[in-house]
């Protein structure tokens, strides 16, 4: 399957993955894959799985935690949606539910399946961000325990990774707790955004 996904044309292979159903029988709304994607983009953004807001209007981080990122990274909206320079590749494309303590974890399938021959065709990335537990898992497999030590050491994976809490109201007490993120990463992160984004212009 890798194989052949590799040899599609992108456009073809973003098709497909838009297009997706695997897990049409377990996703409590139905499957919408929401992702943003060009071969020319310098920053991918690597977040958790659509919430409900997102899957109803088809937009990633179209939503309160979607503003908070942007203002951590420092840009706009129109910024942030330009597909050449930003890409959004959640570890699960679609809607997974929701659990007691918020929305359940991203289906599994959509990393097995379509992650690596995504990530290949996206040879420009200079920066990437990694929001939360999934992302962190996946992309630093060598990482520490927690979100909270993972991006404590952020400078370890500096400057073309940047591990990060989720930016969802649900942690402003650990933002609170953590004020060293807003006080020493974010104006980091700002700046390597700005210089990542410039060197594209």
């Amino acid at each position: 399957m890798t194989e052949e996904l590799a040899q599609l044309p992108f456009d073809e292979l973003v098709r497909r993955v838009r297009a997706c159903t695997l897990c049409q029988d377990v996703l409590p709304l139905g499957p919408r894959p929401v992702v943003q994607l060009s071969e020319s983009a310098r920053i991918l953004v690597v977040g958790q799985a659509p919430g409900r807001r997102v899957h109803e209007t088809g937009l990633p981080f179209n939503d309160p935690s979607g503003d908070r990122l942007r203002d951590w990274m420092g840009v706009t909206r129109d910024t942030f949606y330009d597909e050449q320079k930003l890409a959004i590749l959640p570890m699960g494309f679609c809607y997974p539910g929701t659990g007691k303590s918020g929305d359940l974890p991203p289906r599994p399938e959509c990393a097995e399946t379509w992650r690596q021959a995504l990530l290949d065709r996206l040879p420009n990335i200079e920066l990437t961000l990694l929001i939360g537990q999934y992302a962190q898992n996946w992309h630093l497999p060598e990482g520490r325990n927690t979100v909270t030590d993972t991006v404590r050491h952020w400078q370890t994976y500096w400057p073309r990774m940047m591990p990060t809490p989720h930016p969802s109201p649900r942690n402003n007490l650990w933002l609170r707790r953590n004020p060293w993120f807003e006080a020493e990463a974010v104006p980091a992160l700002r700046e390597r955004v700005s210089m990542v984004l410039s060197n594209s212009a």
